[in-house]
């Protein structure tokens, strides 16, 4: 559980897009004064965020191989905890569930939400997009990605919507649901595969990026909930800079 806590710490600390709302140095937003092109201005922790070659998003039209990688989720329903974090809405799991690839088996921590997508496929966003963010045992990360498009309603983005406060709060909200993590999947994994990036400052580099190639849909109401939330909150693509992005067959 040592391990675990530890993760969590790493996870909510350094990947989620959790501005510093203090008025002090280290606070970023999406806007034009302390905007992602400014980022790596704002604070030397932030630096790589400028000077960086592999940040993240990137547009995956962008790739350069084709291959079918093997990525396969052992996700468990557990219970809820949802935190309005300000500029993302964020649902942790419980310890049990896992995502496999290259060989290495990531732990699941928790996702959570940009408007619209962050990653795009020759210049189109999608309007939401969850990071199901993970980590290994030596404290690898890797990150699911998953575009939501307009269509029917998701239930268990209903449970999160119904839960998370409506505006900033540390406290964790949840409810007698339970959240299944795989309903928030399509049926086929096929991803695009690349190293990149955390897409909020510290802009920390080595993170393994799976995005999935096929999207799931969220209804209109939801799309519109989420931005209601969080606003704009999605990071410009960054230059791929020669990096390898294997597209799926």
């Amino acid at each position: 559980m040592k391990l675990r806590q530890s993760f969590a710490c790493v996870a909510i600390a350094a990947l989620m897009a959790v501005p510093a709302q203090a008025a002090d140095n280290k606070s970023y937003d999406y806007g034009a004064e302390r905007g992602a092109e400014k980022w790596g201005q704002l604070h030397s922790d932030y630096a790589i965020c400028e000077s960086g070659n592999m940040q993240s998003p990137i547009d995956l039209a962008g790739a350069n191989a084709i291959g079918n990688l093997a990525v396969a989720v052992d996700y468990k329903s557990g219970p809820m905890g949802v935190t309005n974090k300000g500029l993302t809405v964020q649902n942790d799991f419980a310890a049990g569930s896992t995502m496999t690839s290259g060989g290495m088996t990531f732990n699941l921590i928790q996702i959570h939400f940009h408007t619209p997508s962050e990653h795009a496929i020759s210049g189109k966003r999608f309007p939401l997009t969850g990071h199901f963010v993970h980590a290994t045992a030596d404290g690898k990360l890797g990150v699911l990605g998953v575009m939501f498009e307009e269509g029917a309603a998701n239930p268990e983005l209903a449970k999160i919507l119904a839960a998370a406060p409506s505006s900033k709060s540390d406290v964790k909200a949840g409810t007698d649901q339970m959240i299944d993590p795989a309903g928030m999947l399509p049926e086929d994994l096929a991803v695009y595969r690349y190293m990149g990036s955390l897409t909020t400052p510290p802009c920390s580099e080595g993170v393994n990026w799976h995005v999935l190639r096929d999207s799931v849909t969220a209804s209109k109401e939801q799309i519109e909930a989420f931005e209601n939330l969080m606003g704009d909150s999605a990071r410009p693509v960054r230059a791929l800079n020669n990096r390898l992005v294997v597209a799926p067959e």
